[in-house]
């Protein structure tokens, strides 16, 4: 770029004298940024058809095969801001998600965004849809996608409150109830579990190690009388044993040899298991005695643990080997674990929240796990310490331990849809096996803990440098041992079944979503016979191509996957790859959501109306609700009066009867009297039908020296039962004996009932038109 100013063309004694002037700039042609009008038509035209299409996607995380995958079938990508780099997940993370690409540090791949050029024409048409809506999203995270915030027509690679089954401590409480949904015992593909923040489930801990403790003495008896050695043993040697260690065992070995009371305390503790099961022991008082105190207990696990763990002999065990071995095989047969408990009791001890191995640590003392798991208030607070029965005598390959990663893909929960992939790899620990040790370099097959490890010139020569292997390569060793055929027939079927299984756990639990899918990582072990252990599963399985074996089966993994949730929706006989539709649940209907808001549906019940009163007319009857009671005058000067017993007045109401009243005679012409029928009232008063007496002629009332006026608003509206003048009186055998009287206001038609009472005042009665006034 050249700049010219005017200083240039001006003397020096002028430049000098001058103020500067502002400078004049000139840019060169070649600096503008070149804009190529094919490319940008040809890129219009790729985003127009995308954006009618709905062909816009979204990925975050390291997913370059899933990007150029989208890209290859005409999608466009909408750039999605990139978050922060995040920090390694511990066990105080709200989620709780075994995710495995948790962050972008924890990934062992590329960025997780491709570096286009600027003038690239996928970033080209990125700039393009930057304001549209993306329509398939592909993350690490599960929480980046809100699902509740999408429509019907985006997809996501995630379901909500899919941690209920890819937590450690998820896991272990889902898998108790699959009873309710298959006829299945967990125990037979899943370690036992127990959650040790749990106060019921630390108690149920200590009576499995303590009896396990129990069976493995039995087991070690067995083994020693036949001289057998454990699984693992024969691999031990003194470079992976301490000093210290060796020295220790030498010295028990000298000290003596352990009791035989400890094999009949061991017996006694399997035989009750035993009953306990068979419910034998229901008639056994709650309040006797435990079989062993705490303190016999404590003796017990110690002796156990000098005889197996430190080597020392057992006095006489050679007379308990035909009963040991008969209580073993009674406990074979309601203990699938049995075989592959060992004789060690180790236990590895999880972190419920953390995932690629981290906080995972192996003990065989129950001191050392109850001291660990108490030491963190926060993880015992929310019961993320998970303790799982560690598999002591797993299938072995040349000495060496393994697992397996398999992959399955889950479409739908309802109907719950589960595919499988054909193709696994196997993962090798860098030391060779032994239990003499809990170092993780031995018992922890995670690629993430392994890498930092060199292998250890002990291991066999066939084993691979990266420590993984192929399902192919691991099929071929099994052809060469003589196993194909179980692999076949027991491994697949069986990592099949524990899939589905845990999913029928959990399908209850994840909210359910047309359009959403994920794809999962489980890993297994394998015992002596090729029976597959579930050891856990894992949402966002890494992908990361960090061997020749992952980078190729990654890869395929991800393009297969996209097959199923993309090209299958549109042809039902496309191609699916790897995956294999290996569970469809007949679909379930559900209920509509009604909320907390219950409708109750009904009609109103109307109050009944009093019919209008005539000559033919049923007689009204009074009832007290009715009459409205007349409010009394407040004496001012008069000082307050005691309020009478209830039941005086009840007596007083009984006294007061209509039989003895005689009433005269009125003016207006009487009816003829025909037979009276009486009937009781409330209040113990008596009433004659008004068709058979005379009528008395209804005005209008007013009180006793009350000036005459207009009616008050109202009145003639309230009207009430009308009776008759005649039919009502009143008697006060103890006092006045003439209570009946003319009325003033109402001559020779109304009378005037007076009643007095010691505790009351003077109260007017009239029988009337509006009645219910009184």
């Amino acid at each position: 770029m050249t700049v010219q100013t005017e200083e240039n063309h001006l003397p020096p004694s002028a430049t000098s004298a001058a103020p500067p002037t502002e400078a004049k700039v000139r840019r060169s042609a070649l600096s503008l940024p070149v804009i190529n009008l094919d490319r940008h038509r040809t890129a219009k035209a790729l985003v127009d058809n995308a954006v009618k299409m709905r062909k816009v996607f979204s990925i975050q995380g390291p997913y370059p095969v899933v990007r150029s995958a989208l890209r290859d079938r005409g999608w466009v990508e909408r750039r999605l801001p990139r978050p922060p780099r995040l920090r390694h997940r511990d066990a105080d993370d709200d989620d709780g998600n075994d995710e495995d690409d948790s962050g972008y540090d924890d990934v062992d791949g590329p960025e997780d965004v491709e570096k286009d050029e600027p003038n690239d024409l996928h970033d080209l048409m990125s700039r393009m849809v930057r304001n549209e809506m993306p329509f398939f999203f592909w993350t690490t995270r599960r929480d980046t996608v809100d699902t509740r915030l999408l429509k019907k027509e985006q997809m996501t690679n995630h379901f909500a409150k899919a941690g209920t089954f890819t937590t450690k401590v998820g896991l272990c409480v889902n898998l108790r109830n699959l009873r309710w949904f298959d006829a299945a015992d967990p125990d037979t593909f899943f370690p036992r579990c127990y959650r040790l923040g749990a106060e019921d489930e630390k108690h149920a801990f200590i009576e499995d190690f303590r009896r396990t403790a129990c069976s493995s003495l039995l087991q070690c008896v067995v083994e020693r009388g036949r001289g057998e050695c454990g699984a693992g043993e024969e691999s031990a040697s003194l470079e992976s044993t301490e000093p210290e260690q060796q020295a220790q065992k030498k010295a028990w070995k000298r000290q003596g040899m352990v009791s035989s009371k400890i094999i009949e305390s061991a017996l006694k503790v399997c035989q009750d298991f035993l009953d306990s099961l068979d419910h034998s022991d229901i008639d056994i008082s709650s309040e006797a005695l435990p079989a062993l105190t705490e303190r016999r207990w404590s003796e017990l696990v110690h002796a156990y643990y000098l005889a197996v763990h430190d080597g020392a002999e057992v006095e006489s065990s050679a007379q308990y080997v035909d009963r040991c071995q008969a209580m073993l095989h009674k406990l074979r047969q309601v203990s699938p674990q049995l075989d592959t408990d060992g004789i060690h009791n180790i236990w590895i001890i999880k972190p419920g929240a953390m995932s690629r191995g981290r906080g995972i640590i192996c003990s065989k003392r129950l001191d050392e796990i109850l001291r660990l798991v108490d030491g963190d208030p926060s993880l015992i607070k929310d019961s993320k310490w998970v303790a799982q029965k560690y598999l002591e005598r797993p299938l072995l390959v040349h000495g060496t331990k393994f697992d397996l990663r398999q992959w399955f893909l889950v479409t739908d929960w309802n109907p719950l849809t589960v595919w499988f992939y054909d193709k696994c790899y196997v993962r090798f620990s860098t030391q060779p096996y032994t239990v003499e040790t809990m170092d993780s370099a031995v018992h922890l097959c995670n690629n993430s803990i392994q890498k930092h490890f060199q292998p250890s010139q002990q291991r066999h020569p066939e084993l691979p440098q990266d420590n993984i292997w192929s399902c192919g390569r691991f099929r071929a060793y099994l052809s060469e041992r003589g196993q194909a055929a179980e692999w076949a027939g027991a491994a697949l079927p069986g990592m099949k079944a524990a899939v589905v299984r845990a999913l029928q756990t959990a399908q209850d639990l994840v909210e359910s979503r047309r359009g959403s899918f994920e794809l999962y990582g489980a890993d297994f072990m394998l015992g002596p016979d090729l029976r597959p252990w579930l050891i856990e599963i894992n949402a966002s399985p890494t992908m990361a191509p960090s061997t020749a074996v992952t980078a190729r089966l990654c890869a395929a993994v991800q393009e297969d996957t996209l097959r199923v949730v993309l090209d299958r929706r549109l042809d039902r006989n496309a191609n699916t790859g790897g995956f294999q539709l290996i569970y469809k649940q007949a679909a379930v209907d559900v209920p509509q959501y009604l909320g907390v808001n219950l409708l109750i549906e009904g009609c109103q019940i109307r109050r009944p109306c009093a019919r209008k009163s005539s000559a033919a007319a049923e007689p009204h009857v009074v009832h007290p609700a009715s009459v409205r009671p007349q409010r009394k005058q407040k004496d001012v000067g008069a000082a307050k009066k005691k309020t009478p017993p209830k039941r005086w007045i009840k007596a007083v109401v009984r006294q007061l009867t209509l039989s003895t009243s005689r009433v005269q005679p009125s003016a207006v012409p009487r009816r003829p009297v025909q037979a009276m029928e009486t009937w009781r009232l409330p209040g113990q008063l008596t009433a004659v039908p008004a068709q058979n007496l005379p009528r008395s002629l209804d005005v209008s009332w007013q009180k006793p020296g009350a000036r005459p006026g207009p009616a008050r608003p109202g009145a003639e509206g309230r009207r009430g039962p009308v009776l008759p003048l005649e039919v009502i009186g009143l008697q006060d055998s103890e006092r006045d004996s003439n209570v009946l009287s003319r009325s003033p206001i109402v001559p020779q038609t109304g009378q005037r009932l007076q009643n007095f009472s010691r505790h009351h005042q003077r109260r007017t009665i009239r029988a009337g038109r509006g009645m219910n006034n009184i």
